[in-house]
């Protein structure tokens, strides 16, 4: 699958994820910077919003828009990921008062983006994708947007979400 950042291919490092696949572990970074592994949300069905920088207009909205759908999803963790460092999520956070999505960052090894094939090798950014994994770890939903600027299909990753178990 061919993805584009301003309409330039480039190329994602890692293997990439299908529905049906277990889904991968990884190690990013709290704002806090204490690390977080997937089993750390082990038993929630956990939507996970990947995004190459929290400070981009896109990036921004996107992770607004599952803040907001956040209070609707019962048992639902929302993650997003990003390369950015913890200290510019938190304050980004802060200054966006986003208090439902938990920001991660995957800057320190690439290990998010390796394990679910989202790292742009060209600018050691993430793509944008949308990851829904259940409560047995299993994937339900993927989406790689295939241009790295274009928001993702937020309704289809909230109903995955919402039938996930």
């Amino acid at each position: 699958m061919g993805v584009t950042f301003k309409e330039k291919p480039v190329t994602l490092g890692g293997k990439q994820v299908q529905v049906g696949d277990q889904a991968p572990d990884f190690t990013v970074l709290a704002n806090d910077l204490s690390e977080v592994t997937l089993a750390d949300s082990k038993g929630s069905v956990r939507l996970i919003s990947v995004v190459p920088s929290i400070d981009t207009g896109v990036c921004d909205a996107q992770t607004r828009r599952f803040n907001e759908e956040a209070s609707q999803l019962d048992n639902v963790k929302i993650l997003t990921v990003s390369v950015d460092l913890p200290f510019a999520q938190k304050r980004w956070c802060a200054a966006a008062g986003v208090e439902n999505v938990q920001t991660l960052s995957d800057h320190r090894d690439l290990s998010f983006g390796k394990a679910y094939g989202v790292a742009i090798e060209e600018l050691r950014l993430l793509a944008r994708a949308v990851f829904v994994v259940d409560s047995s770890d299993k994937v339900t939903y993927v989406e790689y947007v295939d241009e790295v600027t274009n928001h993702p299909n937020y309704e289809a990753a909230i109903e995955a979400a919402k039938a996930a178990k």
